[in-house]
């Protein structure tokens, strides 16, 4: 299991470039929304770098959900929970797979966002997240729609939000 997570997590290097390209628009819409928020609300807006980082991500993220399958590769939803584990050591790599891209994403989201450094506005936003994605996914074609999925990306946004909270140094709200 471990050599197809290795073998597909290098595969997914090549995606870097297009994640970058697209990254560039995103984060500066998210700072330009980032800092009309701060504003707004009479806050100081948030400090670019972490946003910056996180439109990155999100883009490459976007990238590697959507351009790493062939359209029409898989359309259809399976709504059964835990119907891909235990399968066979690809479908198990596909699960660590789908928490491990979501790691990234809870961490950065509370380094961007000051309300995402709360538990319960975290793991909205990456069940949201991953949500969409599945949605976007099957009117797209381009992914199958599970409930595993879902549940594995908000498994990892959790600990993406652990690693964050336990940062020695960082600031407390």
């Amino acid at each position: 299991m471990i050599q197809y997570i290795y073998r597909d997590m290098i595969s997914m290097l090549r995606y870097l470039p297009y994640g970058i390209l697209i990254g560039i628009p995103v984060s500066a819409v998210l700072v330009y929304i980032s800092g009309k928020v701060g504003r707004r609300k009479d806050k100081e807006p948030a400090a670019l770098l972490p946003v910056i980082v996180f439109g990155f991500y999100f883009a490459l993220m976007m990238v590697i959900t959507f351009l790493s399958r062939e359209s029409g590769e898989s359309n259809g939803v399976d709504l059964r929970l835990f119907s891909t584990w235990g399968i066979n050591k690809r479908n198990n790599a596909f699960v660590v797979e789908n928490v491990l891209l979501f790691i990234p994403y809870g961490f950065f989201g509370c380094w961007a966002s000051r309300r995402l450094r709360h538990f319960l506005p975290s793991l909205f936003f990456g069940g949201a997240t991953s949500l969409g994605i599945e949605l976007l996914q099957l009117i797209t074609g381009r992914g199958f729609f599970q409930i595993d999925d879902i549940i594995t990306n908000i498994l990892g946004t959790i600990i993406g939000f652990l690693f964050f909270q336990i940062l020695p140094g960082k600031k407390s709200d």
